[in-house]
């Protein structure tokens, strides 16, 4: 009996274990061009179009990775990296098309 009940909670601590972290890259845009073309916002630079849709019109920052984007659940460190190809390391939602951010740096 023992052996039963800590074979069920041993279990239940793998069903409730944290995701894992990855690694994804892309480019770090925002929300309105999450796509990352900003050629029709004829801003002087990517980076320019990008800081001004995430402070002028309180657009999110998102990693874009050439197919699909993710909302960054850090809205601040993204900001040096605006336009930039990166490494985000977290956690993926995919209900929420969130990524839970533990580490973001320039992409090598």
């Amino acid at each position: 009996m023992k052996k039963q009940i800590g074979i069920v909670i041993a279990s239940a601590a793998l069903m409730f274990a944290a995701p894992a972290s990855q690694k994804f890259t892309g480019t770090i845009t925002d929300d309105m061009c999450a796509k990352a073309d900003h050629k029709d916002m004829k801003m002087a630079s990517d980076e320019k179009c990008v800081e001004e849709c995430i402070k002028g019109m309180k657009g999110k920052y998102v990693l874009y990775d050439g197919k699909d984007s993710w909302v960054l659940s850090d809205q601040k460190a993204p900001a040096k990296f605006a336009a930039k190809k990166v490494t985000v390391t977290g956690t993926l939602d995919e209900k929420t098309k969130t990524i839970k951010v533990d580490k973001i740096e320039a992409a090598k």
